[in-house]
């Protein structure tokens, strides 16, 4: 995603506004432009992030989903200056803050760019009262006037996010996980940025908690026109607190579009993978749901490469010039892509679910009983006793007893291969003896 305006990319301060977005007329906080993050060198290299690109506008919640380890939070600790680049820029209200930049912009980015970590007891300190962990971007700034001035700010903000003043004298281990993480809001919120990056910060959380926690971030969001970057990994929580919503697989951003238009127009198949697993609230519905499963080897890239574009309505996906067409095809349509199946009885009946070389029912599969571990004993037993690895497998794959099966299986075939090639070594060395 292109963007049109000028970059000023040596200032040593923040202008007071960023640029325009010619398309949509939003002020541009936050754009991240073909960046690449790796970790590693040489042949030990791991590219965790690959011509990732996005736009953030000011004062609205931008989500990036995906799967665990497809390069989320590779993104957001990139945006606070802790990852570096290996490629690209990343530009805060038009000013590049990736790379080196000069002490004064680098202290504006910790001033107007705070984070909210998946974990509250881990980025807390426990040797630190609330009060002091609330206040150290205070002292660090010295953004208030005098000790009293210091108090009330934190006081107020105790209060905002729904914890009491006696709470600033406790320790972290105090708390329970939700209040830590009010605590941990608390941190970002008194330093009064413009962007947070909120990463996962309702996962380690319980579903009742959750909502009390989005409810706050929405508040500071109206009242105090705060702009976030939240990453997540689960689609009904981020449909709920999104304006706007990225897909992330693998490194690669694959689509990119406001909240509704993406439920209602979810074109690459790995987004309608990930809507199709949306918990569904009545069991027996979620029962007979039928899961999408995405195959990236279904994309033909070998030739014509997928790049990012712009299909309309503000929509983008990443594809090659066939898919791209196919995709507009659809949305030009305007009926709305259904991503959640729901089967027939006869459907249900005839599902099948492989493990090893069984094909079983998944009813079969649910009530796997609690002993079938799949422990490693099995596979080094059956490593030494190969033919009593044979009998554990027949009675295994009646039992259904899956993981048990899958680690007799590994070990006998191991065994005999050691045994074959213990007997071929002895026929070589009697073969030698003889001549």
């Amino acid at each position: 995603m292109a963007n049109t305006y000028e970059k000023n990319k040596t200032a040593s301060h923040f202008p007071e506004k960023g640029p325009i977005d010619e398309k949509t007329g939003k002020e541009i906080l936050l754009s991240i432009k073909d960046i690449d993050i790796t970790f590693g060198k040489g042949a030990d290299a791991v590219k965790a992030v690959q011509d990732a690109s996005f736009d953030i506008y000011k004062g609205e919640t931008f989500s990036l989903v995906g799967e665990s380890g497809s390069g989320k939070t590779t993104i957001g600790r990139a945006v606070i200056r802790v990852n570096p680049l290996a490629k690209g820029e990343i530009d805060y209200k038009g000013v590049r803050i990736s790379g080196k930049i000069p002490r004064s912009l680098d202290r504006e980015v910790i001033r107007n760019v705070q984070m909210v970590f998946q974990d509250p007891a881990a980025c807390l300190n426990e040797r630190a009262t609330v009060d002091y962990i609330v206040s150290e971007g205070l002292y660090n700034f010295h953004l208030f006037k005098d000790e009293a001035d210091r108090v009330q700010k934190v006081e107020n903000m105790i209060n905002e996010v729904g914890l009491l003043p006696e709470h600033l004298t406790r320790y972290p281990h105090e708390f329970s996980g939700g209040q830590r993480q009010r605590v941990g809001l608390a941190r970002a919120m008194v330093m009064e940025p413009e962007l947070v990056v909120a990463d996962e910060p309702i996962s380690a959380l319980d579903v009742s908690i959750r909502a009390q926690v989005l409810n706050l971030m929405n508040k500071f969001k109206k009242e105090k026109g705060v702009t976030y970057l939240f990453i997540a990994h689960d689609l009904s929580i981020v449909r709920f607190i999104s304006d706007r919503i990225g897909v992330i697989y693998k490194g690669h951003i694959v689509e990119v579009a406001d909240s509704e238009e993406l439920f209602n127009f979810p074109l690459h198949p790995y987004t309608r993978s990930l809507i199709s697993a949306i918990p569904l609230p009545d069991p027996k519905l979620e029962k007979r749901k039928k899961l999408l499963t995405y195959d990236a080897s279904q994309h033909d890239y070998s030739t014509d490469k997928p790049t990012m574009v712009d299909i309309g309505h503000n929509h983008f996906v990443y594809g090659n010039k066939k898919e791209i067409e196919e995709y507009k095809k659809i949305r030009e349509a305007g009926v709305p892509v259904k991503s959640i199946t729901i089967m027939t009885d006869e459907e249900l009946a005839n599902q099948k679910t492989t493990v090893g070389d069984a094909t079983i029912d998944e009813d079969i599969l649910k009530n796997t009983p609690i002993h079938d571990t799949g422990a490693l004993w099995l596979s080094v037993l059956s490593f030494f006793l190969p033919v009593l690895g044979l009998i554990m497998m027949f009675i295994f794959k009646k039992k259904h007893y899956a993981r048990n099966y899958r680690k007799v299986k590994s070990g006998t075939v191991a065994g005999f291969i050691f045994i074959g090639a213990l007997i071929v070594l002895f026929l070589l060395a009697l073969l030698y003896a003889l001549k």
